[in-house]
């Protein structure tokens, strides 16, 4: 470690409200699980923390100048081994997502890694801009160097993980100057391209069960046995909690889908009710806080955008699931942060969080 940087600096009250978060979702991962064939996920859900918070300690010594001046080589492996999951992937339900690891059971997927490349592939283009609004050419490049992986993945196919490079590219485009013009035409294309993927017959670039999947959550009465079962499972859920709990009826009687990973907030809602899903919701926005505070205390401009990178990819993360579970946003398998089990996205959110206290901590570093 640096003379120059101490874990005196280190957010310390970050990390407490981290692990409180940690704690409630390996508390409900028990409880969901108990009884089925996932019972003892939890326990694996602990290891996944503890090396995430040993990786966080890892990171936070790297100097992020040093991350940023090699990022081009890191952009090239993470494309590379995008392509290797399209080749070389494990197919499971349709998808190639993963790439399996030799002398085991263990599987990686590389897509969710690429969001920590990509934060700081945006940060670095930004930060060497000069200029307070954004050109047209570097509007574009700046979509480009997302927007390449994001197809890739798309092309797996993974629309939820493809979904969460998007808000990586929303925030370098917001801070790094962003014309209204140019926001006013990116929305308007936007909103084109969705309409032909759903309206037009020849426009094949969602399968017709994800474009299912997109929709069923605004009726999803329609088809309570089908592409709506997960949205009118998750409603009955949350709604049974009320005020202070319940049984976890829906939750234990099997009929909420996987309530270990994308609906583990609404089997938490279940069983801790109105109040326990407040309460998890205001732990969610102190670590946003504290992450911006941080971000707004980084020695450089670099370093901002490296911290307000995570903000952007766990904002969406905690929206689109918690809107997902309550009916108001589509399935699209993002799992909620700190809480869903799955070793790829506990790592990659301890990773970021290494990130920001590797800014944090360099705050004084002349």
């Amino acid at each position: 470690m640096s003379r120059y940087v101490s874990y005196r600096d280190f957010d310390w009250l970050l990390l407490i409200f981290v692990l409180i978060i940690c704690g409630l979702g390996v508390m409900e991962i028990q409880s969901a699980t108990q009884h089925t064939k996932f019972a003892g996920a939890h326990i694996k859900q602990i290891y996944w923390i503890l090396a995430g918070v040993g990786m966080m300690f890892l990171m936070s010594l790297i100097n992020y100048q040093a991350l940023l001046e090699q990022i081009h080589w890191f952009y090239i492996a993470g494309v590379g081994s995008l392509m290797a999951v399209l080749v070389f992937g494990q197919k499971y339900l349709g998808a190639r997502r993963w790439i399996k690891m030799p002398g085991g059971n263990n599987h990686f997927q590389p897509s969710e890694w690429v969001k920590i490349i990509l934060i700081l592939a945006v940060a670095k283009y930004f930060a060497e801009m000069r200029q307070r609004e954004l050109s047209w050419s570097d509007f574009i490049k700046a979509g480009a160097i997302v927007g390449v992986p994001m197809l890739m993945v798309l092309a797996q196919p993974d629309l939820g993980t493809a979904l969460t490079y998007v808000p990586i590219a929303v925030m370098g485009v917001f801070l790094g100057g962003m014309q209204w013009k140019q926001g006013l035409a990116v929305g308007l294309l936007a909103t084109v391209a969705v309409g032909a993927v759903f309206f037009t017959p020849r426009v094949h670039v969602l399968k017709s069960y994800q474009k299912q999947r997109l929709t069923s959550f605004l009726e999803p009465d329609a088809d309570p046995q089908g592409s709506g079962y997960q949205v009118s499972q998750s409603l009955i859920a949350v709604g049974s909690g009320g005020l202070w709990g319940g049984k976890g009826s829906q939750t234990h009687g099997a009929f909420l889908p996987v309530p270990q990973t994308d609906f583990i907030f609404a089997a938490f809602a279940e069983e801790h009710g109105f109040v326990g899903a407040l309460g998890v919701l205001l732990l969610y926005f102190i670590v946003l806080m504290r992450l911006t505070q941080n971000a707004q205390t980084a020695p450089d401009r670099a370093g901002t955008f490296v911290v307000m990178g995570v903000v952007a990819v766990l904002s969406f993360h905690i929206l689109v699931n918690v809107g997902m579970v309550v009916g108001f946003m589509p399935v699209t398998g993002i799992p909620l942060p700190l809480m869903s089990y799955g070793g790829s996205s506990v790592l990659f959110m301890f990773l970021a969080l290494g990130m920001v206290m590797n800014v944090r901590m360099r705050r004084f570093v002349n």
